[in-house]
């Protein structure tokens, strides 16, 4: 019954996907909204969909917050598109509340720098700076129903201003992931007990809500009458924009390296995840993820979308190719509390890719 409720979840998902509609390609707002700005989970793109958990599924499936096993916090920061002097600071904190439930809360802010300000007499600049600033605010909250479906959904609010002009919207995420094991009988002789919760599913949906509109006395000009002499501010109004919705649908294997049953120290998991856009290309992403124990993980990952191959039919600066690692160690040897450093790698061109570190705090019982 359970594997019937996932794949129709999955059925309906992709019914969905045939109502995607390529004209509408580059037509919305608030983009910083699809930035994962987290070290782990970005090493390896969307791809990371299905098996994702614990905070960092804020970003990419809420149902894997369910999976905190008791207080997750990070920080993180990503040099983005090196070269282009923007950075982005993440901060989060997950908890488990019991009853199988997991609040989570994140903020993103976006480190643009200095603009000089420039105008119609003056478009050398010469007069100053301003400084823009976008933050992204989120509210998660996961639960796992049962062994093998967890779900969530979470709530954000994003604001983009400068000196004179501002936007803010709100936005709706939802996940739930499905666990299972690939198995015959597990009363076979040749049943192998590491094969337990080795396949995973996921499916995502991202950055549903209103239209949004800039707005501010930056949108005003001032009107003189040519035949009174009177000087009047007329208001303009801000065109509305979309957010940049999409959804994920992925899939990943846990391949148990070890040849003892008794140990698990060894896992190699490929994963695979087709990405929906409502309003850029649709994204294939593959990839996968070694992990030695609990204390090292490996991975890579790769997104292919339409043109992106060539660089005059690309229609962004990635090209597709990702990295990243993850070395986690407890802070003492009877502790279940962790700390972890992660680094996520994302090519680009132009500019020199963005990186990505980030510092985790596992607080155990």
């Amino acid at each position: 019954m359970k594997k019937i409720i996932i794949l129709s979840i999955l059925l309906s998902a992709t019914t969905a996907i045939m109502a995607g509609n390529p004209d509408r390609i580059g037509q919305a707002g608030a983009a910083q909204l699809n930035i994962n700005g987290w070290g782990r989970s970005a090493g390896w793109g969307w791809a990371s969909v299905s098996s994702v958990s614990g905070l960092e599924a804020m970003y990419s499936n809420i149902g894997g917050l369910a999976y905190t096993p008791k207080t997750e916090i990070i920080f993180s920061r990503t040099a983005w598109l090196l070269g282009s002097d923007i950075n982005i600071n993440t901060f989060g904190f997950a908890q488990n509340l019991g009853g199988n439930g997991v609040l989570g809360f994140s903020v993103m802010s976006y480190d643009l720098g200095d603009i000089p300000i420039t105008t119609n007499d003056q478009p050398d600049g010469g007069i100053g700076t301003y400084k823009p600033r976008f933050t992204n605010l989120s509210a998660a909250y996961s639960k796992q129903f049962t062994r093998e479906i967890s779900g969530g959904v979470g709530f954000k609010i994003f604001s983009e201003s400068i000196t004179n002009v501002k936007a803010q919207g709100l936005g709706l995420d939802a996940g739930i992931q499905y666990i299972t094991t690939l198995r015959s009988n597990p009363k076979d002789k040749g049943y192998n007990k590491m094969k337990k919760n080795d396949v995973k599913f996921g499916v995502s949906l991202k950055n549903i809500g209103p239209d949004a509109a800039y707005s501010g006395d930056g949108l005003s000009v001032k009107r003189t009458d040519p035949e009174t002499d009177q000087q009047a501010t007329v208001s303009q109004r801000s065109a509305s924009f979309n957010l940049p919705t999409l959804m994920n649908i992925s899939a990943s294997y846990d391949v148990r390296l070890d040849k003892n049953d008794d140990t698990y120290f060894h896992r190699f998991t490929p994963a695979f995840t087709f990405t929906n856009n409502a309003f850029s290309a649709n994204q294939f992403t593959l990839g996968a993820e070694y992990g030695y124990k609990k204390m090292l993980q490996l991975r890579a990952g790769y997104g292919y979308e339409k043109g992106i191959l060539d660089y005059d039919t690309r229609t962004n600066a990635f090209t597709g190719i990702t990295g990243g690692f993850t070395f986690e160690v407890p802070v003492s040897k009877d502790s279940e509390t962790t700390f972890g450093l992660d680094y996520a790698y994302r090519h680009s061109n132009p500019f020199g890719g963005s990186h990505t570190f980030g510092v985790r705090l596992n607080i155990g019982e």
